[in-house]
């Protein structure tokens, strides 16, 4: 049995030849992760940046693949549905870590924006989607003192769309960027955040996405001139410059980079090969070993971790390789 793995995905090829030494594993870089990479492999780890479909996977081997992430529209999955390829993702496995970053985003904003602040004695947040981490988001801004605004159709939680827009002093993300089918909904997250939405926001209301890049048209942002924060993008890693430059704090999808995320994930991604293939079960412990550097969770880190961004723009994806887990 032979698994290809992304050689950024912390804990598993560790894990795995300790606990499974009848199974070959290949760490790769993403760019090396390739058709002839893959064909006979049986199990395939990725992370955001290896596209999955018919091109990668035609003719190959491969009966499971896993996605160390969240969101999984990098997997062309109803292909795989087609070719009898299971598929998993981790829902939920960094939502602490994304919830950590949102707060200490608003932790960060009400001392610095150059604009002045937008905190009251009771700001309102508004919460789109109310998964994994929009609950625990809601749950902080709850215990900070917060008023909270949700909304969540596809779960029938929260009030509209165009109330958060209205209400709110602060706006922050935490929805899929596909499309959400149910028998009353369907749901279009590209361009979620767009100009008609930004139209009705308040004009210092801060609007936050450590989603998905495309839920917010950035473009539109610009031009309507609120204060943002920004971890995903569009088209990254190649970033548009000027929306880096006019962001109050911007980080290079690091949201969900923690320690704690990334055990998780790989934790989940080694329940599915055992389960797939009869394998006994690894149970990863909560100090275990990782070849990774541990890295800066002092207050102020996204703050420096913006400054980094910003003085070098053109880095966005070996930043992101080289970012120490929080």
């Amino acid at each position: 049995m032979k698994i290809v793995c992304d050689i950024h995905i912390p804990f598993l090829a560790e894990a795995v030849q300790s606990a499974w030494p009848e199974v070959q594993i290949f760490p790769m870089k993403p760019e090396q992760i390739g058709h002839s990479a893959v064909r006979d492999a049986d199990v395939l780890v990725v992370r955001t940046r290896t596209k999955v479909d018919q091109a990668l996977l035609a003719g190959s081997k491969v009966q499971l693949v896993c996605t160390a992430t969240i969101g999984y529209d990098h997997l062309d999955t109803s292909w795989c549905d087609a070719q009898g390829i299971r598929w998993m993702s981790c829902p939920g496995c960094n939502a602490q870590a994304v919830c950590d970053y949102v707060e200490e985003a608003l932790r960060e904003f009400p001392i610095s924006y150059p604009k002045g602040t937008i905190i009251s004695n009771m700001p309102t947040i508004g919460i789109v989607g109310v998964g994994h981490v929009g609950s625990r988001v809601a749950e902080m801004a709850a215990r900070k003192g917060y008023h909270v605004l949700l909304n969540d159709p596809p779960k029938g939680i929260g009030v509209s769309l165009d109330e958060i827009a209205e209400k709110c002093d602060i706006v922050t993300f935490h929805v899929p960027l596909m499309e959400i089918h149910n028998s009353q909904f369907t749901i279009h997250n590209y361009h979620l955040c767009d100009e008609a939405f930004l139209a009705k926001c308040k004009p210092d209301a801060l609007i936050i996405n450590a989603s998905r890049g495309g839920v917010v048209d950035e473009k539109a942002l610009l031009r309507a001139g609120n204060p943002y924060v920004l971890d995903t993008w569009e088209g990254e890693p190649q970033i548009d410059p000027e929306v880096l430059a006019h962001a109050f704090l911007a980080s290079m999808h690091i949201a969900g980079y923690s320690m704690e995320g990334k055990r998780n994930a790989t934790q989940m991604c080694l329940d599915a090969i055992a389960r797939q293939f009869g394998l006994p079960e690894i149970t990863l412990s909560a100090h275990q070993p990782c070849r990774l550097p541990l890295g800066d969770s002092a207050a102020g880190w996204l703050a420096r971790v913006s400054a980094l961004l910003k003085s070098h723009p053109a880095d966005f994806e070996s930043l992101r390789k080289a970012y120490p887990l929080r």
